[in-house]
C-alpha cells in the first residue's frame, strides 16, 4: 500500500510538471485606460522617465526602492538601475523607440529576485476631441521557472492589476496638469 501511494505521488508530480512544461512560451499582458487629457501630455509623463516614476506603481509601492537614473532625461537611451530590498527586487528599464505622442517601447530587465528580459510597450491614441486611450503591454518569454509561477498564481491578474493602478495614476496625474 506504501508503494502505491508513493508511486501514486510521483506520477500526479510528473504529470504536473509535464502540465506546467506545456505552458505557453510565451506571455502578453495588457491593460487601457481613457484619459481626459492630449497625447502630448501622456507622452510627457511616459516618455520622460522621471516623469513615468511619479505614477509607476512598482516604483511608488516600495520604499526601499532606489533608483539610478542614466542617459537623457527622455526618449531612447533614457534608462536607470533600481535596486532594492523590497519586492520590487533589482533591474533596469530602458526607453528604446519613442514615436512623439503616439508611442513608447522599453526594455526591462529584471535580476532579482529572478531573471527576466521583456519588452515594455505604451501606445497613445486619440479618441474623439477631448480623450486619448493609452494602452500598456509587457511581452516576454516564460522560462519553465515563470511557468511553474504562472500555474500557483495568476501573473494576468497580478501584473495587470498594478498596471491598472498604474494606469489610473497616470490619468490622475495627466488630468490635473490639464
Amino acid at each position: 500500500m506504501f508503494k502505491f501511494i508513493i508511486l501514486a505521488l510521483v506520477l500526479a508530480a510528473v504529470a504536473f510538471l509535464a502540465y506546467v512544461a506545456a505552458q505557453p512560451a510565451e506571455f502578453r499582458i495588457t491593460r487601457t485606460r481613457a484619459v481626459s487629457a492630449s497625447p502630448e501630455a501622456l507622452f510627457a509623463l511616459i516618455n520622460d522617465l522621471h516623469g513615468f516614476n511619479r505614477w509607476n506603481p512598482f516604483a511608488l509601492g516600495d520604499p526601499a526602492l532606489k533608483i539610478d537614473y542614466s542617459g537623457p532625461q527622455a526618449g531612447p537611451g533614457a534608462a536607470y538601475i533600481w535596486d532594492s530590498t523590497g519586492k520590487t527586487g533589482q533591474g533596469r528599464l530602458e526607453i528604446t523607440e519613442s514615436s512623439p505622442s503616439s508611442q513608447v517601447a522599453m526594455r526591462i530587465d529584471f535580476r532579482k529576485p529572478f531573471q527576466a528580459h521583456n519588452e515594455i510597450t505604451f501606445l497613445i491614441a486619440p479618441e474623439g476631441s477631448s480623450t486619448t486611450r493609452v494602452t500598456w503591454t509587457m511581452t516576454g518569454r516564460n522560462a519553465f521557472l515563470n511557468k511553474l509561477m504562472g500555474t500557483i498564481f495568476n501573473m494576468d491578474r497580478m501584473v495587470g492589476g498594478e498596471f491598472d493602478k498604474g494606469l489610473a495614476n497616470l490619468k490622475s496625474i495627466a488630468e490635473r496638469q490639464g
